[in-house]
């Protein structure tokens, strides 16, 4: 009997380990195989890692996202998560595992904004922190995917209300002005007190994010360039940035400095007033905003600039005036003189009324001539009958799009030309 049991107890045994056994090693050679998979995402991901941006890799593992982390977040990059599109790519909203909720701004294969835009961001932003900055939360980078995580920032752009007849009501003078003092405070943030020393060289109410209270938040740096603390300007011969809103400098020479990204500043403060772009075909007996804001000056009569839909509500209009007078001293030719935007920010807050008088601005279309003639060159200046000239002009001077060269024939008529642009006509 007892040998029975001790037979039958041995069967029992002999089940268990063949059941167990198998079940065991099943189980450690697939960790095994799930471990190898991660080790060689892990270093997949850290090859890209290294390709991409070198000796920084190593302080940007922590940014990086998974591409299966962004599609649950925007289910799969779905039509109806769409907030955005653009040459660059297209904007998806999403929400993350915590509950934050991001934009996710995807690069498209064929976007102008290439692979050193995308590293110049990442770099940047991530070392940038300002209330009117757009945060960057990470990035994710997977074969052909490149993508860019941000917070997400609920109101649009700026130009999104600006430039529409009945989203600009939404924006009264108060708002604005805050707007105004919001992109201030921003750039002299990137100016003169944060760790680097930034110059945007592509601001533009399209690349100003509103909130939920309308507070300004300054974004899209893949244009961005740091320089010395103590450099007073840098040069490039790749010249980007978007017409209206280019410094003669930069536009002409390819020099940048703070000043630069003042002149911008300064064209926004006057788009902000007027509700108007900066361009030719919305002024029909004037070059430009700029030009039309001076007339006015010259006039004694700058309210007439300010956006008629909000003109009649209660304001200090001696606010506006102030902000139009700044925005005329940022638009200066000359950058020396252009105020700081340190100096922009204690006039904004300043009670006094006694500014700098400004100078007359050049006119955009100048602007264009100046470059068309060669006049960035070191050499003499050409007679535009002896030759044909590459020159930048907008794709579309409405829209504000950026610069593309095209070549005149050698007899054309410059101010003929910019008059044709202007009205979506171009030469063949």
């Amino acid at each position: 009997m007892l040998d029975t049991n001790c037979s039958g107890n041995k069967k029992s045994v002999s089940r268990v380990v063949l059941i167990v056994v198998p079940v065991v090693v099943s189980i450690i050679l697939l960790l095994c195989v799930c471990y190898f998979i991660l080790k060689r995402s892990r270093k997949k991901y850290n090859t890209l890692l290294r390709e991409n941006f070198g000796e920084e890799s190593a302080t940007l593992e922590s940014l990086q996202f998974g591409l299966v982390t962004i599609e649950a977040a925007t289910n799969k990059f779905s039509y109806e998560k769409r907030i955005g599109e653009g040459g660059f790519g297209v904007v998806y909203k999403g929400v993350l595992p915590d509950g934050r909720e991001i934009a996710v701004k995807k690069l498209s294969k064929s976007s102008g904004q290439g692979a050193n835009e995308f590293k110049n961001e990442i770099l940047l932003i991530a070392k940038l922190q300002h209330r009117n900055l757009v945060t960057l939360l990470g990035f994710c980078l997977e074969e052909h995917e490149k993508m860019l995580i941000y917070e997400f920032v609920s109101n649009k752009s700026l130009d999104y209300f600006l430039f529409d007849s009945h989203r600009s009501k939404q924006l009264n003078w108060s708002e604005r002005y805050k707007i105004i003092e919001g992109i201030a405070q921003g750039i002299s943030y990137l100016h003169e007190h944060s760790r680097l020393k930034v110059i945007h060289r592509d601001l533009k109410p399209s690349n100003v994010l509103l909130d939920s209270n309308m507070n300004p938040k300054i974004s899209d740096f893949g244009m961005a360039r740091i320089v010395a603390i103590d450099q007073l300007q840098g040069k490039t011969n790749r010249i980007v940035g978007t017409y209206g809103y280019m410094s003669p400098e930069y536009a002409m020479h390819g020099q940048f400095s703070e000043k630069s990204d003042v002149f911008s500043f300064g064209v926004i403060v006057l788009e902000i007033i007027s509700a108007k772009r900066n361009t030719r075909s919305v002024f029909s007996d004037h070059d430009d905003l700029l030009s039309y804001t001076w007339e006015q000056w010259m006039d004694e009569a700058p309210l007439n600039i300010f956006d008629q839909s909000i003109k009649a509500e209660f304001c200090d209009h001696s606010e506006v005036v102030k902000c139009i007078q700044i925005g005329l001293l940022c638009v200066q030719e000359k950058p020396d003189d252009r105020p700081k935007i340190t100096q922009v920010i204690s006039y904004l807050n300043s009670s006094i009324t006694e500014l700098p008088l400004p100078k007359k601005p050049i006119r955009q279309s100048g602007i264009v001539q100046k470059i068309a003639v060669g006049e960035s060159s070191s050499g003499s200046t050409p007679s535009i009958n002896e030759m044909s000239v590459s020159i930048f002009i907008p794709r579309n001077l409405i829209s504000g799009r950026q610069f593309y060269v095209i070549t005149l024939p050698s007899k054309a008529n410059i101010d003929d030309f910019i008059c044709r642009a202007s009205k979506g006509k171009c030469y063949e």
